[in-house]
């Protein structure tokens, strides 16, 4: 038996019910890291070997399934971190020694939830051995995937592969180590590339599904992934094409970032500045071609699939391009007029996901939340606060993109103001900045939770972005 969360009803396949899971950022007071986006939208419950039942609960990680955890693996991992942390761990759902109600299972679930998330805000703990370990162990048994040696075919941008010989057990952070070896990659500018599920078509586009975190098994979440052609793809994870002079001294890293501007057509450049890059590319002078791309129009960005949004009316189709902090719009209107539309970050208070779609099928709940999604933010435009909303099936991946342009400003703010220090996590490594912030300036913004359906839904404001900082305080 599957149960809805809040409502307190039994959901029971095939009955299939919606479910409302959102999370959202806003502005902030204080310092605060970014969250991940966990949520546990159902759980089932199970029988076990002396006849009694207990409670699964299916975690999902930007829309895709995670693992199926019990409350007492929880409860010992708790125990274990708080043994590595002390008390500086959030605060974990009480053991029941008696039956639970409905309320009370299902206000454990949104506690798990909520546990999950807070969790992973402290980047210590995202590289602790306690941390990982255990998180390697759920997603292996979830999908009854033993730890062996394994050969992963890795996809670069130009759409050839290497073959890594990994263990199935290998962490996102290991796999990337490995291949940059191949690669003859600098370590040290690892965290200016990711590992991605990317979905590729026959006429050779690509769609990108989901940044993989380092903690993650690339290996597992691909054979977990039940996309139809998805690949695990390596590509740089910045979107301020600035940053490209940082790699220009290895000779791998060029390339890399060199393949994945040719072979799509993301960017946009004028007459002009296309024949000038194919000359170029037929020197094969990659460095020049780089630098004759900063001048292109979206060079850098990422961009989405086909959408609709509600801007500027309802149901117009959308092709979104994200990156150099504003979200790129180009938009077609009922009667086939194009218009674009630039929103800046720097104008955007908070944004949300919303999840109103089907979890059930005839075998329980489904391995991805990529229907029915749309991502709302709040926006300044002429003096006034608006919402816009974009319904794509990439929201999570889009969000991901907005929380990235924040931190990259954070951390170009820090360079420029060496007198505040602050933590910033990147590719499973911190770095200590130093940043001061105005009342009027804005920093960093952090995601919040998934707030479960209930008969009237509050959008909570959470306090998401750096306001002025000090260093106790951190």
């Amino acid at each position: 038996m599957l149960r809805r969360p809040k409502s307190g009803c039994s959901w029971t396949a095939p009955v299939p019910q919606a479910r409302l899971l959102r999370c959202s950022c806003t502005r902030a007071r204080g310092p605060r890291a970014m969250k991940m986006h966990f949520c546990i939208p159902v759980s089932q419950q199970q029988p076990d070997a002396l006849g009694g039942r207990y409670t699964l609960y299916s975690v999902y990680l930007d829309g895709f399934l995670f693992c199926r955890v019990r409350y007492s693996q929880l409860h010992r991992w708790n125990q274990q971190l708080r043994r590595v942390f002390g008390n500086c761990l959030p605060p974990f759902p009480p053991k029941y020694y008696l039956a639970m109600t409905t309320s009370m299972a299902d206000e454990r679930r949104d506690q798990l939830e909520q546990y999950l998330q807070n969790v992973t805000v402290d980047p210590n703990m995202l590289r602790s051995d306690v941390f990982v370990d255990f998180l390697k162990r759920v997603q292996l048994d979830t999908f009854g995937i033993t730890t062996k040696k394994a050969s992963l075919d890795i996809f670069l941008p130009d759409g050839r592969s290497i073959q890594a010989e990994i263990l199935t057990s290998d962490t996102v952070e290991r796999v990337l180590e490995v291949v940059s070896h191949k690669l003859g990659l600098c370590r040290e500018l690892l965290g200016y590339f990711g590992l991605f599920l990317i979905r590729f078509y026959k006429e050779g586009k690509l769609s990108v599904m989901k940044k993989l975190a380092d903690f993650e098994l690339p290996y597992v979440s691909l054979q977990s992934s039940e996309v139809e052609n998805c690949k695990v793809g390596l590509r740089k994870w910045y979107l301020d094409p600035s940053l490209d002079s940082m790699l220009m001294d290895c000779r791998a890293a060029v390339k890399l970032i060199y393949l994945q501007d040719i072979e799509k057509e993301w960017a946009k450049p004028t007459q002009l500045q296309r024949q000038k890059l194919e000359a170029l590319q037929k020197e094969d002078n990659q460095t020049k071609f780089l630098e004759l791309s900063q001048e292109v129009q979206h060079y850098g960005y990422m961009q989405l699939d086909p959408c609709t949004c509600d801007y500027l009316e309802p149901g117009c189709g959308a092709i979104l391009s994200v990156g150099n902090n504003e979200i790129s719009c180009s938009i077609t209107l009922p009667d086939n007029q194009t218009q674009d539309i630039i929103f800046q970050m720097n104008r955007v208070k908070c944004w949300q996901v919303t999840f109103l779609g089907t979890l059930l099928d005839m075998d329980g709940p489904q391995r991805t939340l990529n229907q029915n999604l749309e991502l709302r933010f709040q926006y300044n435009e002429d003096s006034r606060w608006q919402w816009f909303v974009i319904y794509t099936k990439q929201a999570f991946l889009l969000s991901s993109c907005l929380k990235k342009m924040i931190s990259e400003k954070m951390v170009k703010q820090a360079a420029e103001n060496p007198e505040m220090q602050i933590e910033v996590p990147e590719q499973g490594k911190s770095k200590k900045y130093h940043i001061q912030q105005s009342q009027q300036s804005q920093a960093q913004k952090d995601y919040s939770i998934f707030q479960p359906r209930k008969s009237k839904v509050k959008i909570a404001e959470v306090d998401c972005v750096l306001g002025n900082i000090k260093e106790e305080g951190l």
